[in-house]
């Protein structure tokens, strides 16, 4: 009598069913036999493929990830040169800007100056008809004379009989009062001043009031 457990041939079972148990459908026979003898070790990826497929996956992210970095470096080159921009045009508006309030702040001083002459003829004119009077003297006539000078100082031109007789008749600076013909005062030009004319910067504070010649009789 033979004793199984010396028996070493392993036990196998083959399935015949036509049908599959699991999914239903009819089974192809030749398909289970050919399964039935595939080895096992058949049934697993081949290591190599398995290792091929990783490189390739690996490149394929490597690749993705270079094409996002230049992606970013290309934006993050957009976005400076956009700042760079804005930044050369506020420099240009503060340039603009810096400029437009120096030069309102010039016309802004030159206006000033401009109002405090002009309020200054009334006490010109009197210190004008003093010395016509001949009473511009002594500490009065030292403070007349420095005022003037300082007066000067800010620009202020007098238009008197010393500066214009002889001169040109001009109808921006000067103000006709009378015509009248003269023998030694060529035509159309100031015989005499009769109020004195100032100006301040080539602006007219007040025209020169004078008699203008109509030439020989």
């Amino acid at each position: 009598m033979t004793d199984p457990s010396q028996n070493d041939e392993p036990i196998r079972f083959t399935d015949k069913r036509r049908i599959d148990p699991e999914t239903g459908e009819l089974r192809d026979q030749a398909d289970q036999t050919e399964q039935a003898e595939q080895p096992a070790d058949e049934e697993h990826a081949d290591p190599l493929s398995q290792v091929e497929d990783i490189l390739n996956a690996a490149g394929t992210e490597a690749e993705a990830d270079t094409t996002d970095e230049t992606a970013e470096q290309t934006e993050d080159t957009d976005e400076a040169a956009e700042l760079r921009e804005d930044l050369l045009r506020l420099q240009a508006e503060f340039v603009n800007y810096r400029r437009r309030v120096e030069r309102d702040r010039d016309v802004a001083k030159d206006n000033a100056t401009y109002s405090m002459l002009e309020a200054m003829l009334p006490v010109l004119d009197d210190i004008d008809a003093a010395e016509a009077a001949g009473d511009l003297d002594g500490p009065f006539a030292a403070i007349a004379r420095k005022l003037t000078a300082t007066l000067e100082g800010f620009g202020l031109v007098k238009h008197d009989s010393e500066a214009l007789v002889g001169q040109p008749f001009d109808p921006v600076h000067h103000e006709a009062m009378l015509r009248q013909p003269s023998d030694e005062v060529a035509e159309e030009h100031i015989v005499q001043v009769l109020r004195n004319g100032y100006l301040y910067n080539e602006r007219v504070l007040r025209a020169a009031q004078v008699m203008v010649s109509a030439g020989q009789e």
